[in-house]
């Protein structure tokens, strides 16, 4: 998979989530291509709480510059109203597929409560019907959690995820629970145990299709398998 596409509803989901493997993409290098494509800047929600509106996109091109991901989107789709603009997002996820071609996407979790979040991972299925796709854990909004794959991370790995979620000044000075380096530490290192390693991201796949090496692939093609 060289390929990756990372859907995110709002601004900071993308860190959030899967912060640590945009990380250890990236470090591939020529390898592989790293596109993350956020829903919403959350004007609104930035008005209601006394901040500027564009404080949340400022910071996420911040924290893509900081990741190294150059390949990067913001559509300004309405926080909270995601559920009344399905067909104008998954038209845009369709152009994203022609543009990116993506091997790998990562949408949220089918057990995300957030109705931005459910519209995201619901359009992600039907648009990317041939890619792999797997799905980021953001356990504040899910009543259960489900774990398929596992991104082991150096931490190197950890620490650049949280200097990019560190970008987002304006929630912290809302005090998310979950923009704290303890949580966002604390996850990893259950992860990690989980996954045998130091840290690590979940997710759960609801397609991962395994690409096998040329040689076996010309063998089906040859019809001798």
């Amino acid at each position: 998979m060289t390929r990756i596409l990372c859907l995110a509803p709002h601004t900071d989901d993308a860190e959030l989530g899967a912060g640590g493997t945009l990380a250890r993409f990236v470090e591939w290098g020529g390898g592989a291509h790293v596109y993350v494509a956020a829903f919403s800047p959350c004007r609104q929600s930035l008005r209601e709480s006394g901040l500027p509106e564009d404080a949340l996109e400022k910071e996420f091109h911040a924290s893509m510059d900081l990741l190294g991901v150059h390949g990067r989107a913001i559509y300004d789709f309405p926080v909270r109203e995601f559920p009344t603009h399905r067909q104008e997002i998954l038209e845009e996820m369709v152009r994203l597929r022609k543009d990116t071609k993506p091997d790998l996407v990562l949408i949220p979790s089918p057990g995300d409560v957030h109705q931005d979040h459910h519209v995201i991972h619901q359009e992600a299925l039907r648009c990317f019907k041939c890619a792999n796709v797997w799905c980021y854990e953001q356990p504040w909004n899910q009543k259960t959690t489900t774990c398929t794959m596992y991104m082991p991370l150096t931490e190197a790995h950890l620490q650049k995820k949280w200097a990019a979620i560190a970008q987002y000044k304006s929630q912290m000075t809302l005090k998310r629970s979950y923009c704290t380096l303890e949580f966002v530490a604390g996850l990893a290192r259950v992860r990690g145990v989980q996954a045998g390693c130091a840290f690590a991201e979940a997710f759960e796949a609801v397609r991962h299709v395994w690409a096998p090496s040329p040689e076996v692939q010309k063998i089906g093609s040859e019809g001798r398998l």
